[in-house]
């Protein structure tokens, strides 16, 4: 048996080019299923990888845009933050110099009422001063006169009449303050 397939095997060699061409019912074959394969990729499959691209792209441009639009938003936001710091700022500066005004009135408030309280200060301890004059002026008037009587009394040596007397003393006092004033 082994003979008869070598035998056979040699029959069929064939020469260089039939192993290096196919046969012309395969090749015919072979030319028809890939234009079958080429058709129904170029119909069906070529048309959904444009639209699945095309997809990909729109998608790609409307995240791109989305992205500006939201970069727009941050910077516009920014720029209000900005605005905000700024009237932050400027009105801290101002409760600020209306806190120092209203220190600065409250100031010359307490120094305008202290002046006037110390004003009526001296005006009572002037009053009080002159009171306390009177009152001791009015002492030693009775006092000079009390004196004045005792020692007339002693001088003349008998007693005057003490109340009699005290008037003329006291009249003659009072037209001494009033020459002196």
């Amino acid at each position: 048996m082994l003979y008869a397939s070598l035998l056979l095997a040699a029959e069929e060699e064939a020469s260089g080019t039939d192993l290096l061409l196919p046969d012309l019912r395969e090749l015919g074959a072979a030319v028809i299923a890939f234009a079958i394969v080429f058709f129904f990729i170029w119909k069906w499959a070529i048309p959904a990888f444009d639209e699945m691209l095309e997809n990909r792209q729109k998608a790609i441009k409307a995240d791109l845009e989305a992205a500006e639009k939201e970069k727009a938003e941050a910077a516009a936001l920014k720029e209000d933050y900005a605005k905000q710091l700024s009237g932050a700022r400027e009105e801290a500066t101002r409760i600020v110099e209306e806190a120092r005004q209203a220190g600065e009135s409250a100031r010359a408030d307490i120094v305008t009422r202290a002046e006037g309280e110390a004003d009526e200060i001296k005006a009572r301890a002037h009053q009080e001063l002159d009171a306390e004059r009177e009152r001791a002026m009015t002492s030693m008037r009775r006092e000079v006169a009390g004196l004045s009587l005792d020692v007339a009394e002693k001088l003349v040596g008998q007693t005057l009449d003490r109340s009699g007397q005290q008037a003329l003393v006291d009249q003659f006092i009072d037209e001494l303050g009033e020459s002196e004033a």
